[in-house]
């Protein structure tokens, strides 16, 4: 098993682990429908609506073959690529079905759309490659209950290939890709009491309905969210390609109170880079999925926060009324700054989510959970409404989610943040006093990337809340025309120190504004 392999089935392990852990068992709610019944998304809306009032019933079986299931079992079945559904018919988005069992012990139902009806689909041990001993285990031409979720195939990069797109695997969780990109970042459909101190809930997508329609460049997959809390009803229009834009409408409806409801959750991993590197002894520069968290104020500011691997966990609340737009963005693309020639860190995408119409006051909440393995996802972003989510309450968000490359654009009017960087404070080769710490962010493009290096009608905008700046100075780099903004910063208490810094001049911001916690061990 190679190292990529490794952190492929490592890393979702740890990512869907929480949803085994938090099933409770229910008995089995009957057999799928033989044939057509009637769909849209307005019934599937309704249905959702009508469960919220009855509580909560996670579906499992009894069958001892899915119940019996390991590790090492689960790495042994493959589904076999001839069996996706479309692939016969050359279609041009192909369905393959993930396995029951091991960490999936509860059935996810599948259904295709065509017109206003929905029919089953059925996977059978037929689809599937069992290596080993498993393969005597194994009843032929079983019928399972149902999967563990899906991926959908599309040419994505070449005609002639059938690329992975997006996965849905574990609770509310898929991934997708855009143009060149591997995977790395993860969606959810909803994040419920995530970091909260009742501890956090996970819904799952208990059944799929997938609607090719009539134009082969797109798809639309609708979706059941059953909780303890809540329900939900999802339509997600799916749009590969150089961005792959996903359409996502969410109809909650709650069962009963939720302290942190976290609408359009973006999950990554970010072990370290060039400002903390020191605290790792290995021979890449930088491991991680995402580096900084992007929001894109309503009155058009930006904010930049790079991401940190903590000491302890660690909480960040930007609070926003209707923001155009926040995202867990791989900004480093250059694969000198990262060595690794099979996890490929430049290649992972970006998301951003871009909320269609209004959604009001509320925050971007960031959290950092300390890690000291690149198989874990620490990273968690998602917004929270200002309106308290209560029992009976029905909620609609709808967003697009874009992956990608999503590089930034250096003819933009803002400068954005290049680079940062992170040391022992006060002057270099001089011994340290042990307290100050230093912090070097170089901002690139903009209208600042055509002022002189001598320019003198803008200044730096620094604010450090828990420790005072005791150093600060701004120069051009003649090496790549990047401003350079150095800050040596001084504790004042135990707590962690807040810093934001942006240029400002000729009655304007002249860059995105950088934010960052100092939290101390």
């Amino acid at each position: 098993m190679t190292r990529r392999n490794l952190l492929k089935s490592t890393a979702l392990s740890a990512m869907i682990l929480p949803l085994a852990s938090g099933v409770f068992a229910q008995e089995a709610s009957g057999d799928l429908p033989d044939g057509p019944m009637p769909f849209s998304f307005d019934r599937l809306s309704d249905e959702m609506r009508t469960l919220a009032t009855q509580p909560h019933v996670v579906e499992t079986v009894d069958d001892g073959f899915l119940n019996t299931l390991t590790y090492d079992d689960y790495r042994a079945i493959n589904f076999l690529p001839e069996r996706a559904r479309g692939a016969a018919e050359h279609l041009p988005f192909q369905i393959h079905s993930f396995h029951m069992g091991w960490l999936f012990p509860s059935p996810v139902r599948m259904f295709e759309v065509t017109g206003e009806e929905a029919r089953p689909m059925i996977f059978s041990s037929d689809d599937f490659e069992y290596r080993g001993e498993l393969a005597a285990r194994v009843p032929q031409h079983f019928d399972l209950p149902g999967v563990a979720g899906f991926r959908l195939h599309y040419a994505l990069n070449r005609p002639d290939i059938m690329d992975e797109l997006i996965a849905f695997l574990g609770a509310s969780y898929f991934r997708a890709l855009g143009r060149g990109n591997s995977y790395g970042a993860s969606a959810r459909g909803l994040a419920v009491n995530t970091g909260a101190s009742e501890g956090e809930e996970f819904p799952t997508f208990t059944r799929f309905y997938i609607d090719r329609g009539t134009d082969p460049s797109r798809i639309v997959v609708y979706a059941a969210l059953e909780s303890v809390s809540l329900t939900g009803a999802y339509r997600f229009e799916i749009n590969p390609g150089e961005d792959t834009v996903i359409g996502v409408t969410a109809r909650l409806y709650m069962r009963r109170d939720v302290s942190v409801l976290g609408v359009a959750p973006l999950t990554s991993m970010f072990l370290y880079s060039e400002k903390n590197r020191a605290e790792f002894d290995d021979y890449r520069p930088s491991v991680h999925d995402s580096d900084g968290l992007k929001l894109i104020r309503n009155g058009g500011d930006v904010l930049w926060r790079p991401l940190n691997n903590p000491p302890r966990l660690s909480g960040s609340f930007l609070g926003e009324e209707n923001p155009r737009g926040f995202g867990l963005i791989q900004r480093d693309r250059d694969f000198e700054n990262y060595q690794d020639a099979e996890a490929y860190y430049e290649r992972r995408p970006s998301i951003m989510v871009q909320p269609r119409g209004d959604w009001g006051k509320g925050y971007v909440r960031l959290l950092e959970i300390p890690t000291d393995l690149e198989t874990n996802d620490n990273i968690v972003a998602f917004w929270v409404p200002e309106a308290p989510a209560r029992a009976g309450d029905a909620l609609e968000f709808s967003y697009d989610l874009i992956w990608g490359a999503l590089p930034e654009n250096p003819d933009a009017d803002l400068a954005y943040v290049h680079e940062m960087r992170a040391g022992h404070g006060g002057v270099s080769g001089v011994e340290h006093d042990g307290a100050s710490r230093k912090f070097v962010i170089d901002f690139r493009g903009g209208m600042m990337a055509r002022l002189p290096a001598d320019d003198q009608n803008f200044e730096a905008v620094v604010h450090v809340t828990g420790g005072e700046t005791t150093h600060m100075h701004h120069e051009r780099l003649a090496a790549n025309g990047d401003w350079r903004l150095v800050l040596d910063v001084t504790p004042t208490g135990d707590g962690p120190v807040e810093l934001s810094a942006h240029f400002a001049g000729y009655d304007r911001k002249l860059s995105e504004v950088w934010l960052y916690q100092w939290v101390r061990a």
